[in-house]
């Protein structure tokens, strides 16, 4: 589903990633962990499609990304990849309804159909009552949990978490392992996840360990 061939990326002198090849299928849950400065976020931004490459190909949903323009390429990801952050980057002055909604409204969904998908995937996350919340009447947990709502929105192939719990205390990052568990369980989404969290990565199908830019 995804394939990573030969990807490198340097920032002036500094090689942050060297000859990476990745293949992750459909479904699977990976764990992308190493040390601070490894090329953990640099490799996640490019395979989200959200940095390009210096070298290498990228393929996803058998889809070259290196043939699409910007604006195809704008569209490709509102269409196929959701994303979480360590910090859910929530619109403030929007509900929690409305921050779901957003991506498919970007991607000319109609008003009504959206709205109907977002209230489903709130009550799937146990966020029925929090609907018309503001982020800053929401928990951290429950915060999180509308990121992940807005993530799948679209009904992406893949999503990427970039130190999803790294914000959140023991209970609540718990209940967020559990949770991509259950999503691949019930929709097999692919999840591709940044973390140092070492309880996170071991629930994870495999695990990706980069050290100096490279697949250890």
């Amino acid at each position: 589903m995804i394939s990573a061939q030969n990807i490198k990326k340097s920032y002036g002198d500094i090689n942050v990633l060297k000859n990476i090849n990745l293949e992750i299928p459909q479904g699977e849950i990976i764990s992308i962990t190493g040390k601070s400065g490894a090329g953990k976020s640099t490799l996640l931004h490019i395979l989200g499609t959200l940095d390009y490459a210096d070298e290498g190909n990228l393929i996803i949903c058998n889809q070259s990304i290196s043939g699409l323009n910007e604006k195809a390429l704008a569209a490709f990801r509102n269409k196929n990849i959701g994303f979480v952050f360590q910090f859910h980057h929530l619109l403030q002055e929007f509900t929690a309804l409305e921050n779901v909604c957003i991506p498919a409204f970007i991607g000319g969904k109609s008003m009504a159909a959206t709205e109907t998908k977002a209230k489903e995937l709130l009550n799937y996350l146990d966020l029925a009552d929090r609907i018309h919340h503001k982020p800053n009447q929401l928990s951290g947990g429950e915060a999180q949990r509308v990121a992940v709502a807005r993530a799948l929105i679209n009904e992406p192939a893949v999503v990427f978490a970039d130190e999803p719990t790294g914000n959140l205390d023991k209970a609540s990052s718990e209940n967020l392992h559990h949770l991509f568990l259950q999503l691949r369980k019930d929709f097999n989404h692919t999840f591709v996840i940044v973390t140092h969290n070492t309880d996170l990565a071991n629930l994870s199908d495999r695990v990706i360990v980069l050290e100096d830019g490279m697949v250890k």
